[in-house]
């Protein structure tokens, strides 16, 4: 059983305490607040989120106002979802592509920010099996998973060709830079960035090193339409879907945006990158 799933029951006791307390059974409840009573289960057994305007709400009915600041701030908690990689990793590393092809699959807008790699939606084969190498070792995956894993994240750049898609990729000069792959390798990655750059799907950033910037970039980000932000750190995937940690996302986005070299700026960085590193 997942730690959302946990933190929802959790937050689901609670508020069927507080109707109990208020004397209200699930029926009549929902009938004050003009829910099917479906939706009042759910809620009070994990299954189902419920929205801030839902929350004051109940509080509202069962006369719990004074408590609306506190169960709010727990609900932002429950909305962040952890999962430990060594939960998320246990169906392999494939497995975890595909599951981001489905979230890629559902969505019309991605902005996605990598400050020191290549995103994988834009990652070469060989640039990919260098980068997931890393990661299998690090969780102690078997190697052949990387194999697996490599041509499921390959499967993912279908995405990219979707004309009812838009895709949004900021990266900084550094990722242009680091060497997480021999120097052949980054080369042709570097060249793969500049071809599919031109893709009327894709828009490519690239923040400079000598760019003022508004906020450290701390870490890599990707914002799924405006309900999702996802962020992986070195333990765990974190799943952000509260209204406000989404705004705040969208809003660091648009900073660093606004500070990239765009477009045809972006792909003569690149390129000047290409030559100042392996052509000079």
């Amino acid at each position: 059983m997942s730690s959302s799933y946990l933190a929802r029951e959790e937050f689901g006791l609670r508020l069927r305490r507080l109707r109990e307390e208020a004397g209200f059974n699930g029926k009549q409840l929902a009938a004050h607040l003009g829910w099917a009573q479906s939706k009042v289960s759910r809620i009070e057994t994990g299954k189902q989120t419920v929205s801030t305007d839902d929350v004051v709400d109940w509080a509202g009915a069962v006369g719990a106002e004074t408590l609306v600041d506190d169960l709010l701030n727990q609900l932002r908690a429950v909305r962040v979802e952890y999962e430990a990689w060594a939960r998320r990793l246990r169906t392999g590393l494939a497995a975890q592509q595909r599951s981001r092809a489905a979230l890629d699959a559902e969505i019309t807008h991605l902005r996605a920010f990598e400050p020191d790699i290549i995103p994988g939606l834009l990652q070469t084969a060989d640039y990919a099996r260098h980068v997931l190498t890393a990661v299998a070792r690090l969780r102690s995956r078997a190697p052949l998973e990387v194999i697996d894993s490599v041509r499921a994240r390959m499967r993912r750049q279908d995405a990219l060709y979707d004309t009812t898609k838009r895709f949004q990729f900021l990266i900084t000069e550094a990722a242009l830079r680091f060497h997480v792959c021999p120097a052949a390798t980054l080369r042709a990655q570097l060249d793969r960035l500049l071809a599919i750059a031109g893709l009327e799907t894709i828009e490519l950033a690239v923040v400079p090193f000598e760019a003022q910037l508004p906020i450290s970039p701390s870490h890599g980000f990707w914002i799924f339409d405006e309900r999702l932000v996802q962020i992986d750190t070195f333990s765990a995937e974190l799943n952000l879907r509260d209204a406000d940690d989404v705004a705040l996302y969208l809003e660091l986005f648009e900073l660093l945006w606004g500070v990239a070299l765009q477009g045809n700026e972006a792909q003569r960085l690149v390129a000047r990158v290409v030559q100042e590193s392996f052509d000079s």
